[in-house]
C-alpha cells in the first residue's frame, strides 16, 4: 500500500477504482467494502484506492464537536496497510476544501488528480459545498468525465453505521470483547510512556503511564483490563487501569499498565496496547491494603484468562 498525503501528492501512471469514507475502526462492515474494492480493481485491471480525510470533517466544520474516534489516523493507516489496497490517500480537510463545488471535487480531485475510472460509493453519499450533490449527481459527472459509478447498497451502508455505533457504545460501556468482535481485531490505545507518580512501583506493580496525544481518540470506560503489547517484537501481557486512582486521591484520568514478566524501563517509548477483556470497574478502596489485595486478584484473573485464551 502506498500512502499519499493528499490528492496533490498522488502519483500513479494507472487509472484507479476509488471508494471514499472515514473508515473509522476498519470494522467488518468496512472490510466488506474494501474487499469489493480490491476485487473490482483486479477484475477491471485498475488500481484500488481509498480516499479519506483528516481531520474528520466534523472537527473542522463543527468546532464545538466532541467527536471521539475508534482509531487515530496512524492506527487507521496501520490496519488499512493489511487490507490489500494499492493506495491510501489522506486528504487534508480544511474550510477551503469544504467550499469546493461538487463539479470541482469530481473534476479536479477524483478525475484529474486521482485518475478515477470507477467510483464505489454509498447510495446516500453526499458531497460538494454544503453537501448538495448525491450519487445521481455523481453518475451525471461519470457520463461527462468517463468514469463508472457502483452503488453500495442501503443494507451495506447501514451495516457500517450500525457497527460503528455499536463499537463506540461497547467501548464506552467497557465491553471490549464485544467491540473486538465487531472490529475483527483488538481495539488498541497508542501513546508514549511518560513519567507517572510511581505509586504502582511502591505497591509492587510498576506501571507504564500512557499519554495519548490525540484528544479525539475514544477512551473506553474506566476500569481494569487484560491487555497485550508487542515490545521490541516480543508480545507481553499485562493489566491496565483506566481511571483516576481514587484510593490514593487521584483526580485526573490516567492509563497505566503493569506488564507481566517484563523488567524494562519503557519511559519515552511509543506503545500500542491491545485491550483484550475487562476485569472490573475502578473502585475507591477503604485502604491501600484492600487495593493491593484487589490487584493480586486482578493479576490472578488475568493469568487465568491468558492461559485459557492464548496458551500455546
Amino acid at each position: 500500500m502506498k500512502e499519499h498525503k493528499g490528492a496533490n501528492a498522488f502519483q500513479s501512471e494507472n487509472p484507479t477504482v476509488i471508494t471514499i469514507g472515514t473508515f473509522d475502526g476498519v470494522h467488518t462492515g468496512h472490510q466488506k467494502i474494501i474487499e469489493r474494492l480490491v476485487a473490482t480493481a483486479a477484475a477491471s485491471q485498475l488500481e484500488s484506492a481509498i480516499l479519506t480525510f483528516f481531520p474528520h470533517p466534523r472537527m473542522v466544520l463543527q468546532k464545538e464537536s466532541d467527536i471521539k474516534l475508534i482509531n487515530t489516523i496512524e492506527e487507521r493507516k496501520q490496519i488499512l496497510e493489511k487490507s490489500g489496497i494499492d493506495h491510501l490517500i489522506i486528504h487534508p480537510f480544511t474550510q477551503q476544501f469544504s467550499r469546493l463545488t461538487a463539479k470541482e471535487f469530481v473534476r479536479d480531485i477524483l478525475v484529474n488528480k486521482l485518475k478515477a475510472k470507477k467510483i464505489i460509493i454509498g447510495y446516500d453519499h453526499r458531497f460538494g459545498r454544503n453537501r448538495t450533490a448525491d450519487i445521481n449527481t455523481l453518475r451525471e459527472f461519470g457520463g461527462k468525465y468517463d468514469f463508472e459509478v457502483e452503488e453500495i447498497s442501503k443494507q451495506e451502508i447501514e451495516d457500517v453505521a450500525v457497527s460503528s455505533t455499536k463499537i463506540r457504545k461497547a467501548l464506552q460501556e467497557g465491553k471490549v470483547e464485544k467491540a473486538n468482535n465487531y472490529l475483527q481485531h483488538p481495539f488498541s490505545l497508542t501513546g508514549k510512556v511518560v513519567k507517572g507518580k510511581g505509586l504502582g512501583k511502591d505497591f509492587g506493580y510498576p506501571t507504564a503511564n500512557l499519554f495519548i496525544e490525540e484528544e479525539y481518540k475514544l477512551i473506553p470506560k474506566n476500569g481494569v483490563y487484560v491487555v497485550r503489547a508487542n515490545i521490541e517484537e516480543i508480545p507481553y501481557f499485562g493489566m491496565m487501569n483506566i481511571g483516576t486512582n481514587p484510593t490514593v486521591g487521584g483526580t485526573d484520568i490516567t492509563i497505566e499498565t503493569y506488564f507481566f514478566l517484563l523488567d524494562k524501563d519503557l519511559y519515552g517509548q511509543k506503545l500500542q496496547i491491545e485491550l483484550l477483556t475487562r476485569i472490573r470497574d475502578e473502585k475507591n478502596f477503604d485502604s491501600i491494603e484492600a487495593l493491593k489485595t484487589a490487584m493480586k486478584q486482578d493479576e490472578a484473573f488475568s493469568e487465568r484468562y491468558i492461559r485459557d485464551n492464548y496458551a500455546e
